[in-house]
């Protein structure tokens, strides 16, 4: 894992991989523990015998948000910031989904520090980052995702 603890620092890292993140199981409990939690329990997601008898996966898949939320599981693997008042997400831009995670398999993420700026007092950075299928090595998202660090003097 990457410790950063300050801006000089971080900035050496720019146009560079900064990491990559431990393997993460997507579970058929963990999708529908998300499908409870954001009440979306459409079949592709959550009804395994449908899914074997008529979807073109022959099992459910994840959401694709459950995807994205569970980037800051695999950030925090990949990246130590200390010296920080706070940090906040910014937003997240070109973000594509290229091919859907199924349930059982495993994913994990490539950050590359994209780019860096030194706003008076914050730091905004554009991380590039893939998320991986380890079963069949295809994209399962990438994006950039921005975020905004307060260091301390």
């Amino acid at each position: 894992m990457l410790t950063i603890n300050s801006y000089d620092e971080f900035a050496t890292y720019e146009g560079k991989e900064l990491g990559v993140s431990e393997w993460v199981l997507v579970s058929q409990e963990r999708i529908n523990q998300f499908a409870d939690a954001t009440d979306d329990h459409q079949w592709i997601h959550i009804d395994e015998e449908k899914c074997k008898a008529e979807s073109p996966f022959g099992q459910t898949i994840a959401h694709g948000y459950l995807t994205i939320s569970l980037i800051p599981l695999m950030w925090n693997q990949t990246i130590q910031v200390n010296n920080l008042e706070r940090m906040m997400n910014y937003g997240m831009e070109k973000m594509r989904f290229g091919q859907p995670v199924l349930s059982g398999q495993n994913i994990r993420m490539k950050v590359t520090l994209d780019e860096i700026q030194n706003l008076r007092g914050a730091v905004k950075t554009n991380v590039k980052f893939v998320v991986e299928i380890k079963e069949t090595g295809k994209k399962a998202v990438e994006g950039i995702a921005t975020f905004v660090y307060y260091f301390k003097n």
